[in-house]
Protein backbone atom coordinates (compact mmCIF):
# COMPACT_ATOMS: atom_id res chain seq x y z
CA UNK A 1 0.00 0.00 0.00
CA UNK A 2 1.04 3.60 0.15
CA UNK A 3 3.09 5.31 2.57
CA UNK A 4 2.30 4.04 6.51
CA UNK A 5 0.31 6.78 8.08
CA UNK A 6 1.19 7.97 11.33
CA UNK A 7 -1.29 9.63 13.62
CA UNK A 8 1.20 12.18 14.47
CA UNK A 9 0.82 13.58 11.51
CA UNK A 10 -2.89 13.68 11.25
CA UNK A 11 -2.52 15.22 14.50
CA UNK A 12 0.00 18.34 13.33
CA UNK A 13 -2.32 18.38 10.09
CA UNK A 14 -5.42 19.52 12.43
CA UNK A 15 -7.32 16.26 10.75
CA UNK A 16 -8.98 15.74 14.28
CA UNK A 17 -10.61 19.00 14.57
CA UNK A 18 -14.35 18.62 14.67
CA UNK A 19 -17.47 21.14 14.36
CA UNK A 20 -19.12 22.86 17.44
CA UNK A 21 -21.39 20.24 19.23
CA UNK A 22 -24.39 21.99 18.36
CA UNK A 23 -24.19 21.58 14.75
CA UNK A 24 -22.79 17.56 15.03
CA UNK A 25 -24.84 14.48 13.48
CA UNK A 26 -25.80 11.73 15.71
CA UNK A 27 -24.71 9.48 13.41
CA UNK A 28 -20.71 10.36 13.76
CA UNK A 29 -20.89 9.29 17.20
CA UNK A 30 -18.71 6.20 16.28
CA UNK A 31 -16.10 8.43 15.01
CA UNK A 32 -16.60 11.01 18.00
CA UNK A 33 -13.64 10.54 20.92
CA UNK A 34 -14.29 13.22 22.98
CA UNK A 35 -15.23 17.03 23.33
CA UNK A 36 -13.02 20.25 24.54
CA UNK A 37 -14.24 23.14 24.44
CA UNK A 38 -17.02 22.96 23.01
CA UNK A 39 -16.17 21.27 19.69
CA UNK A 40 -15.99 17.52 18.93
CA UNK A 41 -12.51 15.96 18.70
CA UNK A 42 -12.22 13.06 16.11
CA UNK A 43 -10.87 9.63 16.80
CA UNK A 44 -8.03 9.39 14.63
CA UNK A 45 -7.56 5.61 15.25
CA UNK A 46 -10.66 5.35 13.68
CA UNK A 47 -9.78 7.78 11.01
CA UNK A 48 -6.49 5.76 9.85
CA UNK A 49 -8.55 2.69 9.63
CA UNK A 50 -10.73 3.82 7.34
CA UNK A 51 -7.97 5.98 5.50
CA UNK A 52 -6.24 2.51 4.69
CA UNK A 53 -9.78 0.85 3.24
CA UNK A 54 -10.65 3.91 1.02
CA UNK A 55 -7.12 3.75 -0.30
CA UNK A 56 -7.32 -0.09 -1.05
CA UNK A 57 -10.30 0.01 -2.67
CA UNK A 58 -9.29 3.48 -4.72
CA UNK A 59 -6.13 1.26 -5.57
CA UNK A 60 -7.91 -1.54 -6.74
CA UNK A 61 -10.06 0.18 -9.11
CA UNK A 62 -7.11 2.42 -10.21
CA UNK A 63 -5.72 -0.77 -11.43
CA UNK A 64 -8.69 -2.04 -13.12
CA UNK A 65 -8.24 1.03 -15.73
CA UNK A 66 -11.02 2.50 -14.43
CA UNK A 67 -11.45 6.66 -13.78
CA UNK A 68 -12.67 8.01 -10.39
CA UNK A 69 -13.70 11.38 -9.94
CA UNK A 70 -12.89 13.76 -7.36
CA UNK A 71 -15.45 16.87 -6.62
CA UNK A 72 -14.37 19.69 -4.36
CA UNK A 73 -16.05 23.22 -4.97
CA UNK A 74 -15.18 24.96 -1.71
CA UNK A 75 -12.63 27.43 -1.79
CA UNK A 76 -9.80 25.75 0.92
CA UNK A 77 -9.92 22.50 -1.47
CA UNK A 78 -10.17 23.55 -5.12
CA UNK A 79 -6.04 23.70 -5.68
CA UNK A 80 -5.34 21.11 -3.47
CA UNK A 81 -7.75 18.63 -5.31
CA UNK A 82 -6.67 19.82 -8.36
CA UNK A 83 -2.70 19.39 -7.88
CA UNK A 84 -3.33 15.68 -6.38
CA UNK A 85 -6.09 14.64 -9.07
CA UNK A 86 -3.73 15.79 -12.22
CA UNK A 87 -0.68 14.00 -9.89
CA UNK A 88 -3.00 10.82 -10.11
CA UNK A 89 -3.93 10.99 -13.82
CA UNK A 90 -7.36 11.08 -12.56
CA UNK A 91 -10.74 13.99 -13.64
CA UNK A 92 -11.93 16.71 -11.19
CA UNK A 93 -14.55 18.85 -10.61
CA UNK A 94 -12.96 21.78 -8.52
CA UNK A 95 -16.14 24.69 -10.01
CA UNK A 96 -19.58 24.65 -10.07
CA UNK A 97 -21.07 20.92 -10.21
CA UNK A 98 -22.85 21.17 -13.12
CA UNK A 99 -26.37 19.84 -12.71
CA UNK A 100 -26.74 16.03 -14.66
CA UNK A 101 -22.84 15.46 -14.50
CA UNK A 102 -23.91 11.51 -13.99
CA UNK A 103 -27.30 10.99 -14.63
CA UNK A 104 -27.71 13.41 -17.95
CA UNK A 105 -23.91 12.06 -18.50
CA UNK A 106 -24.47 12.09 -22.60
CA UNK A 107 -25.15 15.71 -22.79
CA UNK A 108 -22.36 16.78 -20.71
CA UNK A 109 -20.28 14.46 -22.92
CA UNK A 110 -21.81 16.96 -25.81
CA UNK A 111 -20.37 19.98 -24.08
CA UNK A 112 -17.39 18.23 -24.10
CA UNK A 113 -17.36 17.55 -27.35
CA UNK A 114 -18.00 21.27 -28.56
CA UNK A 115 -14.35 22.56 -27.29
CA UNK A 116 -13.16 19.80 -29.47
CA UNK A 117 -14.82 21.24 -32.65
CA UNK A 118 -13.84 24.86 -32.03
CA UNK A 119 -10.15 23.57 -31.40
CA UNK A 120 -10.41 21.73 -34.70
CA UNK A 121 -12.01 24.95 -36.15
CA UNK A 122 -9.06 26.89 -34.84
CA UNK A 123 -6.45 24.21 -36.50
CA UNK A 124 -8.22 23.90 -40.07
CA UNK A 125 -8.74 27.72 -40.24
CA UNK A 126 -12.35 27.79 -39.87
CA UNK A 127 -12.51 30.05 -37.32
CA UNK A 128 -10.31 32.77 -39.45
CA UNK A 129 -13.37 33.07 -41.48
CA UNK A 130 -16.23 33.77 -38.93
CA UNK A 131 -17.06 37.51 -37.84
CA UNK A 132 -15.36 39.46 -34.88
CA UNK A 133 -18.25 38.79 -32.93
CA UNK A 134 -18.65 35.38 -33.54
CA UNK A 135 -14.94 34.56 -32.97
CA UNK A 136 -15.58 36.38 -29.56
CA UNK A 137 -18.65 34.54 -28.44
CA UNK A 138 -17.14 31.32 -29.89
CA UNK A 139 -13.78 32.12 -27.21
CA UNK A 140 -16.39 32.73 -24.65
CA UNK A 141 -18.12 29.69 -24.90
CA UNK A 142 -15.15 27.98 -24.98
CA UNK A 143 -13.36 29.51 -21.91
CA UNK A 144 -16.50 29.06 -19.99
CA UNK A 145 -16.40 24.71 -20.97
CA UNK A 146 -13.36 24.64 -20.44
CA UNK A 147 -13.15 26.47 -16.44
CA UNK A 148 -16.51 23.69 -15.77
CA UNK A 149 -15.71 20.52 -17.79
CA UNK A 150 -11.69 20.71 -19.29
CA UNK A 151 -10.69 18.91 -16.52
CA UNK A 152 -13.08 16.16 -17.23
CA UNK A 153 -12.18 16.14 -20.88
CA UNK A 154 -10.78 12.56 -20.67
CA UNK A 155 -13.70 11.18 -19.13
CA UNK A 156 -15.38 9.11 -22.26
CA UNK A 157 -17.53 7.16 -19.58
CA UNK A 158 -19.14 7.12 -16.24
CA UNK A 159 -16.85 7.06 -13.35
CA UNK A 160 -16.04 3.98 -11.34
CA UNK A 161 -16.26 5.84 -7.82
CA UNK A 162 -16.37 9.37 -7.17
CA UNK A 163 -14.27 11.38 -3.88
CA UNK A 164 -15.84 14.09 -1.89
CA UNK A 165 -14.89 16.33 -0.25
CA UNK A 166 -17.38 17.99 2.23
CA UNK A 167 -20.46 16.02 1.44
CA UNK A 168 -23.17 18.63 2.66
CA UNK A 169 -22.03 20.82 -0.44
CA UNK A 170 -21.39 18.63 -2.90
CA UNK A 171 -24.88 16.64 -1.71
CA UNK A 172 -25.88 17.11 -5.28
CA UNK A 173 -22.94 14.93 -6.52
CA UNK A 174 -23.52 12.36 -3.90
CA UNK A 175 -27.17 11.91 -4.95
CA UNK A 176 -27.03 11.49 -8.59
CA UNK A 177 -23.77 8.53 -7.74
CA UNK A 178 -26.32 6.99 -5.36
CA UNK A 179 -28.95 6.97 -8.29
CA UNK A 180 -26.61 5.27 -10.52
CA UNK A 181 -24.79 2.82 -7.45
CA UNK A 182 -21.60 4.45 -8.33
CA UNK A 183 -19.39 4.00 -4.63
CA UNK A 184 -18.64 7.24 -2.71
CA UNK A 185 -15.67 8.09 -0.85
CA UNK A 186 -15.31 11.68 1.00
CA UNK A 187 -14.06 13.13 3.95
CA UNK A 188 -16.75 13.29 6.52
CA UNK A 189 -16.49 15.93 9.11
CA UNK A 190 -18.86 15.60 12.61
CA UNK A 191 -21.41 17.93 11.35
CA UNK A 192 -22.14 15.37 7.95
CA UNK A 193 -24.11 11.87 7.73
CA UNK A 194 -21.38 9.09 7.11
CA UNK A 195 -24.26 6.65 5.97
CA UNK A 196 -24.66 8.74 2.81
CA UNK A 197 -21.35 7.38 1.78
CA UNK A 198 -20.12 4.11 1.36
CA UNK A 199 -16.33 4.70 2.18
CA UNK A 200 -16.67 7.67 4.81
CA UNK A 201 -13.38 9.04 6.41
CA UNK A 202 -13.56 10.89 9.62
CA UNK A 203 -11.85 14.18 9.57
CA UNK A 204 -11.91 17.86 9.36
CA UNK A 205 -13.00 18.56 5.39
CA UNK A 206 -12.87 22.44 6.30
CA UNK A 207 -8.86 22.78 7.07
CA UNK A 208 -6.23 23.10 4.11
CA UNK A 209 -3.93 21.15 5.88
CA UNK A 210 -6.07 18.37 6.89
CA UNK A 211 -7.52 17.83 3.27
CA UNK A 212 -4.18 17.77 1.75
CA UNK A 213 -3.26 15.01 4.08
CA UNK A 214 -6.12 12.84 2.82
CA UNK A 215 -5.79 13.82 -0.72
CA UNK A 216 -2.30 13.00 -0.85
CA UNK A 217 -2.39 9.36 0.39
CA UNK A 218 -5.30 8.94 -1.94
CA UNK A 219 -3.08 10.07 -4.96
CA UNK A 220 -0.49 7.94 -3.81
CA UNK A 221 -2.59 4.61 -3.55
CA UNK A 222 -4.29 5.52 -6.87
CA UNK A 223 -0.39 5.30 -8.16
CA UNK A 224 0.11 2.20 -7.16
CA UNK A 225 -2.74 0.77 -8.35
CA UNK A 226 -1.75 2.32 -11.77
CA UNK A 227 1.70 1.25 -11.32
CA UNK A 228 0.27 -2.43 -10.70
CA UNK A 229 -1.47 -2.22 -13.73
CA UNK A 230 1.41 -1.58 -15.85
CA UNK A 231 3.76 -4.01 -14.46
CA UNK A 232 0.44 -6.75 -15.04
CA UNK A 233 0.13 -5.28 -18.49
CA UNK A 234 3.88 -5.54 -19.29
CA UNK A 235 4.40 -8.92 -17.71
CA UNK A 236 1.65 -10.05 -20.27
CA UNK A 237 2.65 -8.79 -23.24
CA UNK A 238 6.03 -10.31 -22.29
CA UNK A 239 4.73 -13.66 -22.15
CA UNK A 240 3.44 -13.98 -25.77
CA UNK A 241 6.57 -12.83 -27.22
CA UNK A 242 8.53 -15.38 -25.09
CA UNK A 243 6.77 -18.02 -26.10
CA UNK A 244 6.29 -16.38 -29.90
CA UNK A 245 10.53 -16.65 -29.68
CA UNK A 246 10.65 -19.83 -28.19
CA UNK A 247 8.30 -21.60 -31.21
CA UNK A 248 10.62 -19.54 -33.93
CA UNK A 249 13.69 -21.08 -32.14
CA UNK A 250 11.95 -24.25 -32.95
CA UNK A 251 10.94 -23.87 -36.14
CA UNK A 252 14.46 -23.02 -37.47
CA UNK A 253 16.31 -26.29 -35.80
CA UNK A 254 16.05 -29.00 -37.78
CA UNK A 255 14.72 -32.00 -36.06
CA UNK A 256 17.18 -34.47 -36.04
CA UNK A 257 16.53 -37.71 -37.90
CA UNK A 258 16.12 -40.89 -35.93
CA UNK A 259 18.71 -43.81 -36.09
CA UNK A 260 17.40 -46.85 -35.68
CA UNK A 261 20.31 -49.65 -34.79
CA UNK A 262 20.86 -52.33 -37.12
CA UNK A 263 19.15 -55.67 -36.31
CA UNK A 264 21.42 -58.18 -36.21
CA UNK A 265 20.98 -62.05 -36.34
CA UNK A 266 22.92 -63.32 -34.08
CA UNK A 267 25.04 -66.78 -35.41
CA UNK A 268 25.64 -69.80 -33.94
CA UNK A 269 29.91 -70.33 -34.08
CA UNK A 270 29.40 -74.38 -33.76
CA UNK A 271 27.07 -76.56 -35.05
CA UNK A 272 25.80 -79.29 -33.13
CA UNK A 273 26.37 -82.41 -35.22
CA UNK A 274 23.60 -84.90 -36.23
CA UNK A 275 23.04 -87.61 -33.71
CA UNK A 276 24.10 -90.62 -35.53
CA UNK A 277 21.93 -94.35 -35.16
CA UNK A 278 22.49 -96.28 -31.94
CA UNK A 279 24.22 -99.37 -34.68
CA UNK A 280 26.51 -97.58 -36.40
CA UNK A 281 27.91 -96.19 -32.96
CA UNK A 282 28.57 -99.99 -32.32
CA UNK A 283 30.01 -101.04 -35.13
CA UNK A 284 31.95 -97.96 -34.73
CA UNK A 285 33.43 -99.05 -31.48
CA UNK A 286 34.19 -102.49 -32.71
Amino acid sequence: MANQIEVKDLLDAGVHFGHLTRRWNPNMAPYVYMERNGIHIINLYKTVAKMEEAGTALAKIAASGRKILFVATKKQAKEIVAQESERAQMPYITERWPGGMLTNFVTIRKSVKKMAAVDRMKKDGTFNSLSKKERLQVDRMRAKLEKNLGSISDMSRLPAAIFVVDTLREHIAVKEAQKLNIPVFAMVDTNSNPRDVDYAIPSNDDASKSIHKIMSYMADSILEGLNDRKEGKDNTEAKPAKAKKEKATEEATPAKAETKAPVVEEVPTDKAEPKKPAGEENKASE
